[in-house]
């Protein structure tokens, strides 16, 4: 059976030094391959929703990046703005601290405040698995489907570490079936993608989208 594997992609450029020419060309990219978004940051939003108009891949940015230690408020308006701009998904950190500090009134309150503001939008929860114990990326996902929002999602790819099967099959044991789950930073090929959906990821972040999808040329699943 035939999976279509570039729309499990979110085509990502984050980095601070990204040019108009590379976000231009990752647009281009995500409408060749059909990627099912791209995410940058958001002064580039408005840029890539007018280059994928009307096309079916989404304009995904990132909110409270790559720290998530801006205030609730600052998150929401900045959720606010990017929507303004034409995003159509949204990738929120939490309040890494917070939830370390036990504060989960807090936690959970930062990510209600950011589902809020999106006001139907998806919302992902980045949780940064590599600094949390296994109890505490169990509690961030847990506050995050009690906050109501779309996906948890492993990293920003700005930490330690990034995205393992072991911490998405723990992660989706953690929310069930319905809420999507995000597997980000460290995805280079299409064998580390193949675990990670095996493992129950339904989105997959990375930057190497364009080499992962030449690397199925010669696989006999596409």
């Amino acid at each position: 059976m035939s999976t279509n594997y570039a729309a499990y992609i979110d085509h990502t450029l984050l980095k601070a030094d990204a040019t108009k020419e590379q976000i231009e060309k990752i647009c281009e990219e995500a409408l060749h391959y059909q990627f099912a978004s791209v995410c940058v940051n958001p002064t580039w939003v408005k840029l890539c929703a007018e280059k994928l108009g009307n096309s079916e891949v989404k304009v995904c940015t990132v909110i409270g990046f790559p720290l998530g230690a801006t205030t609730s408020s600052v998150k929401a308006f900045e959720t606010k703005d990017a929507i303004a701009n034409g995003a159509t998904e949204i990738d929120m950190v939490i309040n890494i601290g917070a939830l370390k500090n036990k504060d989960y009134e807090a936690v959970l309150n930062d990510i209600k405040e950011v589902v809020k503001a999106a006001n139907g939008t998806l919302v992902k929860v980045i949780i940064e698995t590599c600094l949390l114990t296994d109890e505490e990326k169990v509690k961030a996902c847990e506050l995050s489907v009690q906050a109501g929002a779309d996906f948890v999602k492993t990293s920003t790819g700005f930490s330690t570490g990034g995205a393992t099967a072991e911490d998405i099959a723990l992660m989706r044991k953690t929310v069930g079936p319905t809420i999507g789950v995000k597997a980000s930073g460290g995805v280079r090929n299409l064998e580390d993608m193949k675990k990670m959906i095996e493992a129950g990821a339904t989105r997959i972040g990375a930057s190497s989208g364009v080499a992962i999808m030449n690397g199925l040329s010669s696989d006999s699943n596409y």
